[in-house]
């Protein structure tokens, strides 16, 4: 089974084909949603779209590491990272796929 990517041209083309909006106006409208989820994000907010998930930003705390090849002790610094939490309806149409 070979795994394909959905990009964000496929989106356009996608939503193009659904709504019959011109091509240029669908990558704008995918364009502003992913900017409008981001910008989200950057504020420190919680995103979620029903029946597919939520995206959230958690803190991680400095911690001391090691560098794998030389097995060096290596501070790593604090950060934010995006999590994502996949919706019981997501969930649930995944394994219905795979059946």
């Amino acid at each position: 089974m070979k795994a394909e990517t959905l990009t964000r041209a496929d989106l356009c083309e996608a939503v193009h084909h659904e709504v019959g909006l011109t091509r240029q106006d669908c990558a704008g409208l995918v364009e502003r949603t992913l900017d409008l989820i981001v910008e989200a994000l950057e504020q420190g907010e919680t995103v979620k779209l029903s029946g597919f998930g939520v995206f959230q930003v958690r803190a991680k705390r400095a911690r001391e590491g090691r560098n794998p090849k030389t097995g060096e002790p290596a501070p790593i610094e604090p950060r934010r990272v995006i999590g994502f939490r996949a919706s019981q309806v997501m969930k649930a149409r995944i394994d219905g796929a795979a059946s």
